[in-house]
């Protein structure tokens, strides 16, 4: 394939991956506001350990073992193909039809691959051990995230030539089975392994700082149009539809959390807004440029009310979902994935690839909406068995829950000899108490 670059186009997705970037560092902020206060620093470490642990593996062999060249079985290309990116030219690019040079978008896939892991974060917040976090997130990203890329992008088991070719080819545009169900559904089983935290439907935990949590809640929403919008690969009407409905989705999405809450509870909170826009997000995500604004609306109001109603199902089934992993990723991906069985249309700027039908109502019958839940059982099926297993060996081995002290007394000193309140004579004691 002749390769020609595109001087917009690769502006763009420049842009988009640094948008994708930054919401890590949101995330680090919205999960670290939500932890109680003797936490916070930790749990931010363990989305900024995931930027830098992931990226690495990422160059490595993450990008050649998921996009690479050479399918092994469905779930893996070869790892060596471009090992470091090396031996690659821009006419391997996965952008190369939008005449985006092959590093940008291995950029570009990297802060997908880095964000996944730091979401699972919120799902083990207070109680575990952050070197057993690393050693984690580095064997899952290589045997959980980087197949199920593959075998959804990448023409593996997932794809439109996989399970599903003999009814329609499955519509994920940015990630909603391969981010969001994977990551939610990964979070449940390390919750699962980990037990509850120390006090668990007895004492209150509530958030530190809900500041915090806004602010990562916008920084989330911003970087959320290079995920969705960057996901068409270059700046045309396909990427201004999935900015409009990442925006309308979300304005829906938190306005249904909060009369959700406000009929509920008797009040609308400023942590159901923010985790509203994050349910909002999620479940537009795999529909992005796949339904109309109608369709976007839709989405919105149906995943702003299940998600504020799923994050009450860990205290009715007892596992401890921190910071509401399952209830906002998990059901919030399941949503967007399986409504676009329903609204999927391709009038209005939308895209679907080929192969794809229009959903049920508009006019497509049943098609997609049977081959979105295929896709998504599978998906969470992979992903919680291959996560259980990670998580077992590690606790066998090597323990993944910090000790009793050190989760009562707090884990940032325990872990980090640092503290993310106190004067600067109670950190020089701390520091010299740990030397």
């Amino acid at each position: 394939m002749d390769f020609t670059l595109d001087t917009g186009n690769t502006a763009f997705m420049l842009l988009a991956a640094s948008l994708v970037l930054l919401m890590t560092p949101g995330l680090a902020f919205f999960y670290g506001g939500m932890v109680r206060g003797k936490s916070v620093l930790n749990m931010m470490m363990m989305s900024f350990g995931a930027m830098g642990l992931v990226g690495l593996i990422w160059v490595l062999y993450g990008y050649s073992a998921t996009f690479g060249g050479s399918d092994i079985g469905g779930f893996f290309a070869d790892p060596t193909q471009w090992f470091g990116l090396q031996g690659a030219t821009d006419a391997d690019s996965l952008m190369a039809l939008s005449g985006v040079p092959f590093l940008v978008g291995a950029g570009f896939q990297l802060t997908f691959a880095v964000i996944t892991v730091a979401l699972i974060s919120g799902a083990v917040a207070d109680r575990m051990k952050f070197n057993s976090w690393l050693v984690f997130g580095g064997i899952w990203v290589t045997v959980v995230y980087i197949p199920m890329a593959h075998m959804v992008w990448g023409g593996g088991n997932l794809s439109g030539s996989g399970i599903t070719e003999s009814i329609s080819t499955p519509i994920d545009f940015a990630g909603g089975t391969v981010v969001h169900i994977n990551a939610g559904t990964a979070g449940l089983a390390l919750a699962l392994l980990l037990g509850i935290r120390k006090g668990f439907g007895k004492e209150p935990m509530r958030p530190h700082n809900l500041p915090f949590v806004m602010l990562g809640a916008a920084l989330l929403w911003f970087g959320w149009f290079g995920f969705n919008a960057g996901s068409e690969f270059g700046a045309d009407g396909v990427a201004g539809r999935a900015w409009l409905n990442t925006t309308v989705a979300t304005c829906v999405a938190m306005l249904a959390w909060l009369a959700t809450e406000k009929l509920r509870d008797g009040h609308a909170t400023s942590l159901g807004a923010a985790s509203g826009v994050v349910a909002g997000l999620v479940a537009i995500t795999p529909a992005a440029a796949a339904v109309d604004s109608y369709g976007a609306i839709a989405i919105g109001a149906i995943a702003g009310v299940l998600c504020a109603l799923a994050v009450g199902l860990k205290y009715r089934f007892g596992y401890d979902d921190s910071l509401d992993v399952v209830g906002v990723h998990l059901v919030g991906g399941l949503v967007g994935t399986l409504l676009i069985g329903l609204f999927a249309t391709a009038d209005n700027s939308t895209f679907l690839p080929d192969g794809a039908k229009e959903g049920l109502f508009y006019g497509g019958g049943i098609d997609q909406l049977l081959t979105q839940a295929i896709v998504a059982v599978a998906a969470v099926v992979f992903s919680f068995t291959a996560t259980f297993v990670i998580g077992y060996i590690l606790k066998k081995t090597i323990g993944i829950r910090v000790s009793e002290e050190a989760e009562v007394g707090g884990i940032d000193l325990a872990v980090h000899a640092e503290s993310a309140y106190e004067t600067l004579g109670a950190g020089s004691r701390v520091v010299t108490e740990v030397k």
